[in-house]
């Protein structure tokens, strides 16, 4: 896989998010200790023999980068004194070129003080939002249950408010504790060039709490609100979703295309969270990079109406944050022009 341009496409995004992000503060320490906001996007765990020195080498191709990977954690005190499991954002330079999955070995003399504990390195994309995201899928999902009212009649339905919920999956029992996300179904998403439908979208709104169990009905507390949550919204069962999105390679050859966004939008740019007709069976996980593209043709024949592809134009780049069997969700990282639903996506090249 070649990584040119998809760290840029990384650190772009980190221009736009700022999380709140858990940093160890020595070696043995809880990682609850100490919050320190930061932008979110692509970070690496230090592991034993690291030293800035040869991280800085590692991914700006310069170890004399080191005082400014240094001074973009300032969670580090000492530039000499680093530590196994403590985890270190990598930012945007000029030259940056690659993203280095494995780590190559380290040379003793380097730096005079080197880590001490092993530990297994990580390269992943923060997402913090990740449980917001809904999906589209071919095979409808069985709701467990519905919304049929909110306590106090609101009109709004927000977090720390009270809905009662009606049984619709007579497997689920709704017990008490039981944490559940709501959504709503939007049309389904059509295929025009095929005429055929690739699922239906779930747009989710929020989570839910039950506190009460009543023949016939549940009280629940919204314990989050993605977006405004309605009467008839359906629930499934909660299911967290890991914020750390574990990079890996992308799948060689493969070619797709953005269907749709999730808010419907015509036009698509940076962090906008979108839809791609590829999935689970055709070798997508979470994790990968793909490319965006437009490859304009012009006929070479007005009799026979052959056309001729002309050289690939970059639009931008994406990750992807989940996958469904024929479908999976994917945030826009970077795009270096206007990006529309039906446009192209390939391995990067």
């Amino acid at each position: 896989m070649n990584y040119k341009k998809i760290l840029q496409a990384i650190i772009s995004f980190f221009l736009f998010t700022v999380i709140t992000f858990i940093f160890p503060s020595s070696p043995m320490a809880d990682e609850k200790e100490k919050i320190v906001k930061h932008e979110a996007g692509f970070y690496y765990t230090i592991k034993k023999g690291d030293t800035l020195w040869d991280i800085s080498e590692q991914f700006f191709d310069s170890p004399w980068q080191w005082p400014e990977l240094w001074k973009e954690n300032k969670q580090i005190p000492n530039p000499h004194r680093i530590y196994p499991g403590e985890r270190i954002r990598l930012y945007h330079r000029d030259g940056i070129e690659r993203i280095i999955q494995k780590p190559k070995a380290i040379e003793e003399e380097a730096l005079p003080v080197k880590a001490s504990v092993e530990i297994k390195e990580e390269a992943y994309y923060y997402y913090p939002s990740i449980d917001n995201i809904g999906f589209i899928r071919k095979k409808p999902v069985i709701p467990s249950g519905s919304i049929f009212k909110v306590k106090d009649d609101k009109w709004l339905i927000s977090k720390g408010d009270f809905v009662y919920i009606k049984q619709i999956d007579k497997a689920d029992p709704l017990d008490l504790g039981n944490r559940y996300t709501a959504y709503r179904t939007l049309m389904p998403t059509e295929d025009k060039k095929l005429n055929a439908s690739v699922g239906k979208q779930y747009y989710l709104t929020g989570i839910v709490e039950i506190t009460k169990r009543e023949p016939g009905f549940a009280l629940a507390k919204v314990a989050q609100s993605f977006r405004s949550i309605h009467v008839n919204d359906y629930l499934i069962p909660y299911s967290k979703r890991s914020k750390k999105i574990t990079l890996t390679e992308s799948k060689e050859g493969l070619e797709g295309k953005i269907i749709a966004t999730e808010e419907h939008r015509s036009i698509i740019g940076d962090t906008t969270i979108a839809f791609i007709d590829k999935g689970d069976k055709d070798g997508v996980k979470s994790g990968q990079f793909y490319s965006i593209y437009y490859q304009e043709t012009e006929l070479s024949d007005s009799a026979t109406k052959k056309e001729v592809p002309f050289t690939d134009v970059d639009l931008g780049t994406l990750i992807v944050l989940h996958t469904e069997k024929t479908t999976s969700t994917v945030l826009i990282t970077k795009s270096n022009k206007s990006i529309y639903p039906g446009v192209r996506i390939r391995t990067p090249r």
